[in-house]
Protein backbone atom coordinates (compact mmCIF):
# COMPACT_ATOMS: atom_id res chain seq x y z
CA UNK A 1 0.00 0.00 0.00
CA UNK A 2 1.11 3.43 -0.77
CA UNK A 3 1.78 6.08 2.30
CA UNK A 4 1.08 9.58 1.33
CA UNK A 5 4.51 10.82 1.14
CA UNK A 6 4.89 8.39 -1.55
CA UNK A 7 1.67 9.51 -3.35
CA UNK A 8 2.23 13.38 -2.66
CA UNK A 9 5.66 12.62 -3.96
CA UNK A 10 4.27 10.92 -7.57
CA UNK A 11 1.82 13.64 -7.55
CA UNK A 12 4.22 16.59 -7.33
CA UNK A 13 6.16 14.93 -10.22
CA UNK A 14 3.20 14.20 -12.68
CA UNK A 15 2.55 18.55 -11.72
CA UNK A 16 5.87 19.01 -12.69
CA UNK A 17 5.73 17.16 -16.03
CA UNK A 18 2.84 18.96 -16.94
CA UNK A 19 4.52 22.29 -16.23
CA UNK A 20 7.38 21.08 -18.61
CA UNK A 21 5.11 20.25 -21.40
CA UNK A 22 2.95 23.29 -21.16
CA UNK A 23 6.19 25.23 -21.49
CA UNK A 24 7.17 22.84 -24.64
CA UNK A 25 3.35 22.76 -26.27
CA UNK A 26 3.51 26.74 -25.50
CA UNK A 27 6.82 26.72 -27.89
CA UNK A 28 5.72 24.73 -30.72
CA UNK A 29 2.15 26.56 -30.51
CA UNK A 30 4.17 29.94 -30.82
CA UNK A 31 6.75 28.86 -33.22
CA UNK A 32 4.16 27.04 -35.14
CA UNK A 33 1.86 30.43 -35.33
CA UNK A 34 4.81 32.79 -36.40
CA UNK A 35 5.70 30.38 -39.55
CA UNK A 36 2.11 30.11 -40.69
CA UNK A 37 1.45 33.53 -40.15
CA UNK A 38 4.20 35.51 -38.39
CA UNK A 39 5.61 36.98 -41.17
CA UNK A 40 2.38 38.50 -43.03
CA UNK A 41 1.02 40.06 -39.39
CA UNK A 42 2.61 43.56 -38.68
CA UNK A 43 3.44 42.62 -34.82
CA UNK A 44 4.71 38.89 -35.74
CA UNK A 45 7.47 38.61 -33.60
CA UNK A 46 6.20 40.59 -30.80
CA UNK A 47 2.94 38.29 -30.99
CA UNK A 48 5.51 35.22 -31.09
CA UNK A 49 7.04 36.52 -27.71
CA UNK A 50 3.98 36.72 -26.33
CA UNK A 51 2.91 32.96 -26.96
CA UNK A 52 6.31 31.99 -25.58
CA UNK A 53 5.45 33.84 -22.46
CA UNK A 54 1.70 32.74 -21.91
CA UNK A 55 3.32 29.26 -22.21
CA UNK A 56 6.10 30.04 -20.02
CA UNK A 57 3.54 32.16 -17.03
CA UNK A 58 1.53 28.71 -17.67
CA UNK A 59 4.49 26.55 -17.03
CA UNK A 60 5.63 28.43 -14.36
CA UNK A 61 2.16 27.66 -12.56
CA UNK A 62 2.33 24.77 -12.53
CA UNK A 63 6.61 24.07 -11.08
CA UNK A 64 5.72 26.27 -8.42
CA UNK A 65 2.50 24.28 -7.41
CA UNK A 66 5.01 20.71 -7.31
CA UNK A 67 7.31 22.44 -5.66
CA UNK A 68 4.69 23.34 -2.85
CA UNK A 69 2.86 19.76 -2.86
CA UNK A 70 6.32 18.09 -2.06
CA UNK A 71 7.65 20.77 -0.10
CA UNK A 72 4.94 20.86 2.15
CA UNK A 73 3.71 17.53 2.01
CA UNK A 74 6.91 15.14 1.58
CA UNK A 75 9.42 17.19 3.56
CA UNK A 76 8.14 19.63 5.62
CA UNK A 77 11.88 20.66 7.20
CA UNK A 78 12.80 24.02 8.13
CA UNK A 79 15.21 24.43 5.56
CA UNK A 80 12.79 22.75 2.90
CA UNK A 81 10.19 25.27 3.74
CA UNK A 82 13.19 28.23 3.60
CA UNK A 83 14.26 26.71 -0.33
CA UNK A 84 10.73 26.98 -0.99
CA UNK A 85 10.16 30.10 -0.35
CA UNK A 86 13.21 31.37 -1.99
CA UNK A 87 12.15 29.06 -5.08
CA UNK A 88 8.34 30.76 -4.96
CA UNK A 89 9.50 34.42 -4.66
CA UNK A 90 12.38 33.67 -7.76
CA UNK A 91 9.51 32.09 -9.48
CA UNK A 92 7.24 34.99 -8.58
CA UNK A 93 9.42 37.31 -9.92
CA UNK A 94 9.15 36.01 -13.19
CA UNK A 95 5.85 35.32 -13.48
CA UNK A 96 5.57 39.18 -12.83
CA UNK A 97 7.79 40.35 -14.97
CA UNK A 98 6.62 38.43 -17.74
CA UNK A 99 3.07 39.52 -17.16
CA UNK A 100 4.44 43.35 -17.61
CA UNK A 101 6.21 42.44 -20.71
CA UNK A 102 3.02 40.88 -22.23
CA UNK A 103 0.21 43.13 -21.12
CA UNK A 104 2.20 45.89 -20.63
CA UNK A 105 1.41 47.08 -17.00
CA UNK A 106 1.39 45.48 -13.59
CA UNK A 107 -1.20 43.25 -12.50
CA UNK A 108 -2.96 45.13 -10.00
CA UNK A 109 -3.09 48.08 -12.20
CA UNK A 110 -6.19 48.66 -14.29
CA UNK A 111 -5.49 48.05 -18.01
CA UNK A 112 -4.66 51.28 -20.09
CA UNK A 113 -8.50 50.93 -21.81
CA UNK A 114 -10.19 50.55 -18.38
CA UNK A 115 -9.04 53.91 -16.97
CA UNK A 116 -11.60 56.03 -15.44
CA UNK A 117 -12.31 59.11 -17.55
CA UNK A 118 -10.40 62.36 -16.11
Amino acid sequence: MLTFKEVAETVGVVIDGAGVIAICVGLVVAVTRYAVQGRRVEDGFKQLRQDLGRGILLGLEFLVAADIIRTVAVTPTLGGVLVLGVIVVIRTFLSMALQVELEGHWPWQRKPEEAPPS
